[in-house]
C-alpha cells in the first residue's frame, strides 16, 4: 500500500495528458477531470462522447467510449448530466483502470479529482505531503538519466 499525499501530479496515458494536478479526495466517491465542450455521439451502435481537456492550458480534443452517464448534483447543489469514462491514470509508476467522469471543474483549483474508487486499498492518505507520486517518477527519471550519462 502507498502513501499518498492530499496534491499529486498524474498521468493519462490514453488522453494524451501528463503531469496533470490532481487533488486525493476521501470525499468523493469517483474520480472527475476537468472537460469542456462534452457532446455525447454514437459510432457503429456504440456510445461516444467528445470532449476538451487541457494539456498544459492548451486545449486538445478527446473522444472515448462512454462507460455510463447519469445526473449527478454537484458540489454546488446543481444537477447536471456527466458521461464516465474508463481509461489509465499512472501513480507510483503503475497503471489503474479508472473510471473517470468528465465535468466543467473550471470553478476548482485542480483539474482533476481522486476519490474513493480509484483510492480504496490502494493507498493511505497523509494531507501533510504532496507530490508523493510525481516526486519519486522524477527521481526515477533523474537517476535513469544519470545512468545513461
Amino acid at each position: 500500500m502507498h502513501t499518498i499525499g492530499r496534491i499529486d501530479k498524474v498521468d493519462f496515458p490514453e488522453l494524451g495528458l501528463i503531469d496533470v494536478e490532481a487533488k486525493i479526495d476521501s470525499g468523493a466517491y469517483t474520480s472527475s477531470i476537468h472537460c469542456e465542450t462534452i457532446k455525447a455521439f454514437y459510432k457503429g451502435g456504440d456510445h461516444f462522447v467528445k470532449f476538451i481537456v487541457f494539456n498544459e492550458d492548451h486545449p486538445v480534443e478527446r473522444e472515448a467510449k462512454v462507460f455510463a452517464s447519469k445526473q449527478v448534483k454537484n458540489s454546488f447543489g446543481q444537477i447536471e448530466y456527466r458521461y464516465t469514462i474508463k481509461t489509465p491514470v499512472i501513480l507510483f509508476e503503475k497503471t489503474y483502470l479508472i473510471e473517470l467522469a468528465l465535468t466543467n471543474r473550471s470553478s476548482m483549483k485542480y483539474p482533476v479529482l481522486l476519490g474513493r474508487k480509484l483510492l480504496g486499498e490502494r493507498f493511505i492518505i497523509d494531507v501533510t505531503k504532496r507530490n508523493l507520486s510525481f516526486k519519486e517518477k522524477m527521481k526515477k527519471k533523474k537517476t535513469v538519466k544519470w545512468l545513461n550519462g
